[in-house]
């Protein structure tokens, strides 16, 4: 096995695991077993559990974005979109809410990689959803909507908060837009004639 394949193989068994159980808990045989990858070998790829964890983080980014990016582009690019997507991933089985929360609660800034590869994602997350909308502080305010139901999903188990949330994000981008959009979702205004 070269160290491409049991990166691979150690990347996957290590997302697993980690959204499963958390991070904490799953320690470098859990991730050894459930790999099939010699522990020699993990450690050749990962010197330490914090360089798997920042790993495991980065990939999970890149695969998280991907994902919603695609959605909403299939959907013109309209950012009530994000809130669907949010709705379809709350509602697979063993979501659990954000891996980048869940790991910064466990580690905290004690890991500064992982810090950095939190901080990273939600960053990128915040960027993107400013190429949906303007002004900036209105992408914001999506991307508090979009954190904020994240948690309460994960906390309630309830996946219609994406929809609650969408309904705030609708508000939110329909005083930004002003009255020509407000008369658009309302339909024609009666003339007086």
């Amino acid at each position: 096995m070269d160290h491409a394949e049991a990166t691979d193989l150690l990347l996957d068994a290590a997302g697993k695991l980690f959204y499963e159980r958390g991070v904490q808990a799953v320690g470098m045989d859990a991730i050894r077993a459930e790999s099939g990858v010699s522990l020699k070998r993990l450690y050749q790829c990962f010197p330490s559990k914090d360089t798997l964890v920042e790993a495991y983080l980065r990939r999970r980014d890149t695969r998280w974005r991907d994902s919603l990016t695609g959605y909403v582009a299939a959907r013109d690019d309209d950012p009530l979109a994000v809130f669907d997507w949010l709705h379809d991933w709350f509602r697979e089985p063993g979501f659990r809410g954000c891996a980048f929360v869940n790991s910064f609660g466990e580690l905290g800034p004690t890991a500064p990689g992982v810090t950095a590869a939190v901080r990273a994602h939600k960053a990128a997350v915040r960027v993107y959803l400013r190429t949906l909308t303007t002004p900036e502080t209105l992408a914001d305010q999506l991307f508090a909507l979009l954190e904020g139901a994240t948690v309460t999903a994960a906390i309630s188990g309830d996946p219609a908060i994406a929809l609650t949330s969408k309904a705030a994000a609708r508000a939110l981008l329909a005083e930004a837009a002003g009255p020509s959009l407000s008369n658009r979702q309302e339909g024609p205004q009666p003339t007086g004639e």
